[in-house]
């Protein structure tokens, strides 16, 4: 799929995006990094232009375009920060878009517009210390009366955030609750000091007896949580390719810059292949990607389409920013440029929103059916 498939508001929208991108964003991103800031003025300022709210229906406050556009979003604020992308990615897919599908018309019309308009973060509130890719080993509960108690840990926005999604069984099987902070007995305990994507906020939680407000049917919050997950793996696909982009990007003006016998580097066959491998594979997880995109946008089952732009565009972030590292050589291994940063956001791609073992079940099961299962 080319750019050229792209329809026009299409277009314009990730035109706005990468504008903001290069003007707003990458100018302050390793500052961002090195000071382990959450860039709060630039998520009000997205809020402003409708990028917290892209796919979200006007009449509920949103841009009202449509998830492939939402994707082009995401892929180009994460070029600018993968920090910046990630906040947006599970504000939207994780939080305000699960509310649009299964939230009542009450808590819809209390919540959803200030989250498109980013006047507030949404948050989603799945693993514990011992229930990551196992979320059915969660332990926090909920009395009849929805008081949570429990604990969550590194959930993303969890500092920062306004409204959670927050899972608990109900008394045997998981609901989702809604749960806003400042709420009794709510608390963030612990800020989490990570590898990269040190721009973003990733806590942990507490709850002793806090009131929520169930959010769907009671024990139907594994179901929830799974159709998010398979919308919210799209989004990270679009993270990784940004991330990927960003470091091919610095790798190609370095090797068309630096010099060594006699000619750039970008001269050498060596350097030329490495390139071509590089592009290949980030135009390879874009269209993933935007299958899978288009697939949720037309209403088509879209777990495994997701499963696979997921695993593929995750491992591509990874070996592309490696590779940017490579070309670039001593100085790609300092801070002077940006490409061990994208290196180090690269990699978490591979582990949240399920990890790459979890992507390949996914994927497997879907081939073998119940053979997969005996």
């Amino acid at each position: 799929m080319s750019l050229h498939e792209l329809t026009d508001e299409q277009r314009e929208i990730r035109d706005l995006a990468r504008r903001f991108a290069d003007e707003v964003i990458a100018p302050d991103a390793a500052r961002w990094d090195h000071d382990h800031e959450f860039p709060t003025d630039v998520f009000r300022q997205l809020g402003e232009l409708g990028l917290m709210g892209v796919c979200v229906p006007a009449e509920h406050a949103g841009a009202g375009a449509d998830f492939l556009a939402y994707v082009l979003v995401l892929e180009e604020l994460s070029r600018g920060d993968a920090g910046v992308g990630v906040t947006v990615a599970v504000h939207t897919s994780a939080c305000t878009l699960p509310l649009l599908a299964h939230g009542s018309v009450e808590q819809v019309g209390a919540l959803v517009p200030a989250l498109a308009q980013g006047h507030e973060i949404g948050a989603f509130a799945l693993t514990e210390s011992g229930s990551g890719s196992d979320a059915g080993a969660m332990l926090t509960r909920a009395t009849d009366d929805c008081l949570i108690s429990g604990t969550k840990q590194w959930i993303t926005n969890g500092s920062h955030a306004h409204t959670f999604l927050v899972f608990a069984k109900d008394p045997a099987k998981p609901s989702c609750f809604v749960v806003r902070r400042g709420a009794a007995g709510f608390r963030v305990t612990r800020e989490e000091e990570k590898m990269g994507l040190n721009s973003s906020s990733t806590a942990d939680l507490a709850f002793e007896d806090t009131p929520g407000d169930r959010m769907g049917p009671a024990g139907g919050g594994m179901r929830i949580a799974l159709s998010t997950l398979d919308g919210g793996r799209i989004g990270i696909a679009a993270q990784a390719v940004g991330i990927a982009q960003a470091a091919l990007d610095a790798a190609v003006a370095y090797a068309k810059e630096r010099r060594t016998f006699g000619k750039p580097i970008g001269g050498h066959q060596a350097i030329q292949q490495k390139l071509a491998d590089m592009q290949t594979s980030v135009e390879a997880a874009r269209a993933l990607t935007w299958r899978a995109a288009r697939a949720k946008e037309a209403g088509r089952p879209h777990t495994v389409e997701g499963a696979q732009a997921k695993l593929f565009a995750s491992r591509v972030a990874r070996e592309v920013t490696g590779e940017a590292i490579q070309v670039l050589g001593g100085y790609g291994y300092t801070k002077e440029f940006p490409v061990e940063r994208y290196y180090r956001d690269a990699k978490v791609t591979e582990i949240y929103e399920g990890t790459s073992e979890i992507q390949r079940l996914v994927i497997a099961r879907a081939l073998l059916g119940e053979a997969a299962r005996d």
